[in-house]
C-alpha cells in the first residue's frame, strides 16, 4: 500500500509536458497535430525554418497555350497549378505540374 501511495505521487510530480499527448516526433523534435494541422516543436530546440515561398511566374503576357510545345517555346514549362497558362488540359497525370 504504501508502494502504491508512493508511485502515485511519484506520476504526479512529472511534468505536465512529458504527458502532454501522445504522439511521435521527428529529429527536430517536432510534429502536427492530428486534430487541428497545426506543426509544433517540444522542447528547447527551435522549429526548422518554413520552407521558401515560389514566386509565381508570370510569362511574358501570355495566359493561355494551346499545347506544351508552345509553353516550352515560351519559356515557362514547366507549369504549376496556380500559374499563368496552367490548365488541367496540360497536366496529363493530375499532380498539378503542366509540362513536365
Amino acid at each position: 500500500m504504501r508502494f502504491l501511495i508512493c508511485l502515485t505521487f511519484t506520476l504526479m510530480s512529472l511534468p505536465g509536458a512529458v504527458s502532454a499527448h501522445p504522439g511521435g516526433v521527428n529529429a527536430a523534435g517536432c510534429h502536427s497535430n492530428r486534430k487541428t494541422g497545426d506543426y509544433h516543436c517540444h522542447g528547447s530546440r527551435a522549429a526548422p525554418a518554413p520552407a521558401p515561398v515560389r514566386p509565381q511566374r508570370s510569362p511574358g503576357g501570355a495566359g493561355y497555350y494551346p499545347n506544351c510545345a508552345s509553353a516550352r517555346a515560351a519559356g515557362a514549362a514547366p507549369l504549376r497549378r496556380g500559374d499563368a497558362g496552367y490548365r488541367p488540359g496540360l497536366d496529363r497525370d493530375g499532380d498539378g505540374i503542366a509540362c513536365e
